[in-house]
């Protein structure tokens, strides 16, 4: 296995803010590997530290096993396609996908075969004398891509580049994204604040909050076996229940979360964990519903779907039973 990117310990400060704490992270060959995490967790900055944009305050950057620390962007083989895209707005299509080789000084004749192939690729032949200006926001991003993969990069770096399409735009990108990285066969490391789009495109995701990696780890394992509580609340929908209440209330001696899909309402089988709760809200979800109750202090959300066997009254103050097992819940780290 090749390793495409080994961040060491990799530490940013601006004045008194510390944007990155002690990053370490491996990226395979080939990989889809996100950054995920909410806006001012340091994603973005580290993928800069990863470009040679900003340089890390102490750390080490290996790309395929070469320390790139000190090298500057140009010469480390990684391209950057950005969410403003950053096309030349007086270039047109062709003119902004041949920039990289032009300064390269690539033959004429090799120039042309690329960006035909390339082009081709990204689904823009016909619109090589268009400027920015006249595409819609997917191609221009589609040319923002051929600009980036044209040269081969050993690595791709995405910084939010579907952040300014509307869903579904975005979601069909996704799909063309994810297709443009296993046909080219290049390691992707993409950021995004999306947890959506993580969990749907990427091999492993790196959970970020507050300049640290919460964890690493697929998206099925993130989802369900989160680490910290913060992983768990920020990765879909989950109820996330407190030492103390959990040992108050069902004798357990640890923090730990739940998902929805886990809780049986009204349930007659045996269960290991079950507490009487009032309905807070209900929130219409197309083919279910979004339940939340409250017993106390304690707060849970399941799911209800109308289709199935069971009828259940939804009327806010509704009581009813809430049910699961100790293999649907995950112990977190407080």
């Amino acid at each position: 296995m090749t390793i495409a990117l080994n961040l060491l310990n990799i530490n940013k400060k601006y004045e008194d803010i510390s944007a990155l704490k002690d990053i370490n992270l491996e990226v395979k060959d080939g990989e889809f590997f996100s950054l995920l995490g909410p806006s001012g967790s340091g994603k973005t900055t580290c993928l800069k530290v990863i470009a040679g944009f900003e340089i890390p305050d102490v750390g080490e950057i290996n790309l395929f096993g070469q320390d790139v620390s000190s090298i500057p962007p140009f010469k480390r083989n990684v391209n950057t396609v950005f969410q403003d895209y950053a096309l030349f707005p007086h270039m047109n299509v062709k003119d902004n996908v041949a920039y990289s080789l032009k300064i390269k000084k690539i033959p004429k004749i090799d120039q042309e075969k690329l960006i035909n192939e390339i082009l081709l690729t990204v689904k823009l032949q016909g619109y090589e004398s268009r400027k920015p200006s006249e595409l819609s926001g997917g191609q221009r991003q589609r040319v923002a891509l051929a600009r980036s993969l044209i040269n081969k990069p050993k690595i791709l770096l995405l910084d939010e580049p579907l952040g300014a399409l509307d869903l579904k735009l975005r979601e069909q990108m996704q799909i063309e994204l994810k297709n443009l990285q296993r046909q080219f066969q290049i390691t992707f490391i993409y950021v995004t604040h999306d947890q959506q789009e993580a969990m749907s495109m990427s091999d492993r995701i790196a959970i970020f909050n507050e300049g640290r990696v919460e964890q690493i780890d697929t998206p099925k394992n993130i989802y369900n076996k989160p680490k910290t509580a913060f992983v768990a609340d920020f990765i879909g929908t989950t109820s996330i229940i407190s030492k103390s209440s959990s040992s108050e209330y069902f004798n357990y001696p640890f923090s730990f979360s739940l998902r929805p899909e886990f809780i049986n309402i009204n349930s007659s089988g045996n269960y290991d964990f079950n507490i009487d709760a009032q309905i807070s809200d209900v929130q219409f979800q197309g083919s279910f519903y979004k339940v939340l109750f409250k017993s106390k202090e304690i707060e849970l959300t399941s799911y209800y779907y109308p289709n199935s066997d069971q009828s259940l009254d939804l009327s806010i103050g509704r009581n009813h039973n809430l049910s699961w097992n100790k293999n649907d819940i995950t112990d977190l780290n407080e």
